[in-house]
């Protein structure tokens, strides 16, 4: 149980830096015109954040998640290189 619950971090983990990385990839090669459809995607989520005040306390709620081909590129890599382990 252990051993199964170490492999679907590592699992994550790896998806993880497959889309961090093809994020950061698709945003290197945005500005040049033969790479710039990496950078293609869309974004999700609450642009503006959710105010909670209370007096006392302040809390801002706010999360966005961008779905970039590149990104999705480097989440499929992440998979076949998880495989390969």
């Amino acid at each position: 149980m252990k051993g199964q619950l170490q492999n679907v971090w590592i699992f994550i983990l790896f998806l993880l830096a497959g889309i961090v990385l093809g994020g950061f990839i698709g945003s290197l090669f945005s500005g040049m015109p033969a790479f710039s459809w990496l950078a293609y995607g869309s974004e999700f989520g609450i642009s503006t954040p959710l105010v909670l005040d209370i007096g006392v306390l302040n809390i801002q709620f706010g999360c966005t998640i961008r779905f970039t081909i590149a990104g999705i590129i480097g989440m499929i890599l992440a998979i076949f290189a998880y495989r390969k382990l």
